[in-house]
């Protein structure tokens, strides 16, 4: 990203958007946007607008960040490996804009596939339906 879509991003987006989505940060538990939304509609990239998860998806993981067993379509996200705070995470991405999401684990629920993507609030819009 050149220095002019830099500066038209940090204009697009609030100083924790940016901070979240492009320098790979991450927001405070249980005071962001999304954690406990309950309505229906579905979850875009903030950066790029991109359907990245729907509402049927998410659940209350505990953890005081919007969590997801599933994304809309198989082909929204891209993951790479994590080795920050010393330890293996994997990252994930929004794969059309490259803006950070938050990451996924293996602990989500069994009967849903196990994944749990932990999402930045951040990162997201919601569109009601």
């Amino acid at each position: 990203m050149n220095e002019e879509e830099k500066k038209e991003l940090k204009n697009k987006l609030t100083e924790e958007e940016y901070r979240v989505t492009q320098e790979k940060g991450t927001e405070t538990p249980f005071h962001n946007a999304y954690w406990d939304n309950h309505e229906d509609g579905m979850y875009h990239c903030k950066v790029c607008d991109t359907t990245l998860f729907s509402s049927s998806t998410k659940y209350d993981s505990g953890t005081g960040w919007p969590s997801f067993f599933a994304t809309a379509a198989p082909d929204t996200l891209r993951t790479i490996t994590d080795s920050s705070l010393g330890m293996d995470r994997t990252e994930v991405i929004c794969k059309k804009c490259g803006a950070h999401l938050g990451h996924v684990f293996d602990d989500g629920p069994a009967d849903k596939g196990g994944q749990r993507f932990c999402t930045n609030s951040a990162s997201l819009s919601f569109k009601k339906e």
